[in-house]
This record gives C-alpha cells, structure tokens and sequence, in this order.
C-alpha cells in the first residue's frame, strides 16, 4: 500500500539533490508533487520522473530568494493539483567564508533563500492546509542551526532561525492538525556541498535518499506523536 496515497506536496528545491530525493521518494508513496526550483530543465526532469510512475507531476519555476514569486507559485501548484497537504522548504543556498569576508548581498541571498522563503511558503500554503484540515510542513534544516561551524555566519544563522521558526509554528498550528517539522542533516553529498565545499571529501557521506527517507518518516508518523527537531548525522561524525 502506498502510504501517501491521494495526498499532494509542494517540495522546493526539487530540481536536485535533497529537494529531488525527496519528491521521487514521495512520488513512490502515491504523492502527487508540485516540483519547485529555479532551473526549468531540473525541475521538468524531475516531474517528469514522477509522472513514469503513474502521479500527477508539475513543474513550477522559481526563484526562493524573489519573494514576489513566491504566493503565485503555491496558486499555481494549488490549481494545478487541487490540494498542498505537504510543503517541504527545501530549497538552500550555502556561501561558507569568514566573517570579515562575507559581503552583505551573500549575507541576504542566504536568508532570503534559507528563512524568509520558508516564511513565505508556508505563510502562502496555510490558508490550503487549514481548509484540508490538517497537513504537514517539513524544513530542511542543517546540523549548522544546532551549532556553530567556522566560516559559515550566515548559513548558521539562517538555519538557527528557521529552526526556531519551525519550533513557534509547530506551536501556533497545532489546533489545526499542521504538523511542522525540521530535519537537520550534517554531511549531505549533493552539487550544493560540492560547490561550497569542493576540497572536503565526501566519501562517507551522506546521500539525499538517506534524508527522503527521514523526510518520508515524518510525513507517515502517527498523529499521536510528532518530531520537533530531527537531527541526523554522517555515521562517523561525532555527537552533537
């Protein structure tokens, strides 16, 4: 049995990496999937990945840091598929350099993308959760909002934020069934920590399946329960 059966997600972020693990993991649950990033070529891929497996796909171009684009593009993936019962913010942007080097339009791309996109996808998709009667939002968060790590000011305190973000909505919508979550991965192989981190090896890391799967966890848990913060770590990394 399909356990996301007859549901509907809006992942952004879904052109690659997490954001793509994530939404064919859902599509292989009976998810039908509004598939959001900047790239057209990804995200078309993407969608169409999903629909060979037999769910309704559409592809959705934006960009997380144009705030403007972003309540058109939830009424775009609402009329397209009728129903959000799932809102993943997956989309990211990752500068990692010192402090005194870090130039203020990096420091405000990394919040756009990674605080205030969420902010405003989610502030958009309510009013359809709240009409469906419950649904589920899910932040993809960074093991860099539960610590600090040299060289990653801005990447730290927009992940800091969007966990505290998580924690005061997961409170103020659970009278409406609206389950909010964050996964908090450290050491993700994706283009993203490649491109931020090129002389890391990645060897033993993490894939985006590993975190599809945590994503998939807390999209199916039991309404009796939830999980505020989820943190999850390369095996061979060190406890927080």
């Amino acid at each position: 049995m399909q356990r996301l059966s007859g549901k509907s997600a809006l992942i952004t972020g879904a052109g690659r990496g997490i954001g793509r693990g994530i939404a064919l993991a859902f599509a292989r649950e009976g998810c039908n999937i509004a598939a959001v990033a900047r790239s057209p070529d990804q995200i078309r891929d993407t969608a169409a990945a999903m629909a060979a497996m037999g769910v309704e796909s559409v592809a959705l171009e934006c960009d997380a840091a144009d705030p403007a684009a972003i309540t058109p593009t939830v009424d775009a993936a609402l009329g397209a598929l009728g129903r959000i019962d799932i809102l993943v913010n997956n989309a990211g942007y990752a500068c990692f350099k010192p402090f005194d080097q870090l130039d203020l339009g990096e420091w405000q791309r990394t919040l756009a993308v990674n605080l205030t996109a969420p902010f405003l996808f989610t502030r958009a998709v309510i009013p359809a959760m709240k009409a469906n009667s419950g649904g589920w939002i899910i932040n993809i968060s960074s093991v860099a909002g539960l610590k600090p790590i040299e060289q990653q000011s801005a990447y730290c305190a927009s992940k800091h934020g969007l966990n505290g973000l998580t924690k005061v909505l997961a409170l103020e919508l659970r009278e409406h069934d609206i389950a909010v979550h964050a996964i908090c991965p450290g050491g993700v192989d994706t283009q993203l920590s490649r491109e931020a981190m090129p002389h890391r090896d990645k060897a033993d890391w993490m894939t985006p399946e590993d975190i599809a799967h945590a994503a998939l966890y807390l999209a199916t848990q039991s309404s009796r329960a939830t999980t505020d913060i989820l943190e999850i770590r390369r095996f061979g990394s060190t406890p927080l």
